[in-house]
């Protein structure tokens, strides 16, 4: 969102995760996980839930290098303790700078929220204008999907953002999903992703699932819709897409438009078009089928 706004100079400094656009992978990275790399989708679920439960931070933060570099302006997020440093560790920390910076957390739930964090965001770094002009963009983008897919057939549609063990898309998801001219089955719009059943799952009887773990990307989204293909194919849909969650789904900022105008591609591909450089690919049929 800061490079959308034209202050990617301004940037210092970055998370280990930060690498959108390319200049923001060169910035230094001021956080590190401490989960180890190489595990799977169960092992990382039962890794977070081990250190949370012993009351450990999930991600570590160079408090001395971030004061080296004397930001003004911190901007975070309490959306999720699992996706980054936690809002009162960074708050902690912003304390005890010596610049003593703001701290801007941004917590959207929603698009509209999304929305509303850019202009926050645009009073906080000064570029007011800029940011109405981007938030123009997004709404006008957001517009144009609604329109294309006013009056179709909505498809039933469930989203996996986790699938071992499954958890259904929550938060702005369900919100993309109706725009794109859908019908979430599992997931409210709003609400914290939830973890689920499959049988559960099962009783929705979707006619699309979009599989899109969070933080990954399609590739290792297919991999995992591979991993569970008989899972999901027990769900009885018609068609089965692995997307590119982290680019995309996950992260609230701009990008949401293009998952959503992918996600209206992909249940009527025959009036919306696929966004550039969006990935997303379709893992089949179902073998029932």
């Amino acid at each position: 969102m800061l490079f959308a706004l034209g202050l990617g100079d301004s940037v210092v400094a970055v998370t280990h995760e930060c690498d959108y656009p390319a200049e923001a992978a060169s910035k230094p990275h001021l956080t590190r996980s401490v989960i180890r790399d190489g595990l799977e989708a169960a092992e990382i679920d039962a890794e977070v839930k081990r250190i949370t439960s012993e009351g450990r931070a999930l991600y570590e933060l160079d408090e001395a290098r971030l004061a080296d570099l004397g930001p003004e302006l911190i901007v975070t997020q309490a959306v999720c303790d699992v996706c980054a440093v936690s809002y009162d560790d960074v708050v902690a920390v912003a304390a005890r700078l010596p610049s003593r910076p703001r701290v801007l957390s941004l917590d959207p739930s929603t698009i509209g929220e999304m929305v509303g964090d850019v202009s926050r965001l645009g009073d906080a770094a000064g570029v007011r204008d800029a940011a109405a002009r981007l938030r123009g963009r997004i709404e006008e983008r957001l517009a144009a999907v609604r329109e294309a897919v006013d009056g179709r057939d909505r498809p039933r549609v469930l989203a996996l953002e986790w699938l071992d063990p499954p958890f259904v898309g929550g938060h702005w998801v369900p919100e993309m999903i109706e725009a794109a001219g859908g019908v979430d089955v599992a997931g409210l719009a709003g609400a914290k992703s939830r973890q689920v059943g499959w049988a559960e799952l099962e009783a929705t009887r979707p006619d699309v699932v979009v599989v899109m773990p969070c933080g990954w990307y399609v590739d290792e989204s297919h991999r995992q819709a591979l991993a569970h293909r008989e899972r999901i194919d027990a769900l009885g849909a018609d068609r089965v897409y692995a997307v590119d969650a982290a680019s995309s789904f996950s992260r609230p900022g701009p990008r949401l438009v293009e998952g959503t105008e992918l996600l209206a591609h992909l249940l009527h591909g025959e009036v919306v078009g696929a966004p550039a450089d969006v990935g997303f690919t379709q893992v089949g049929a179902p073998a029932a089928a």
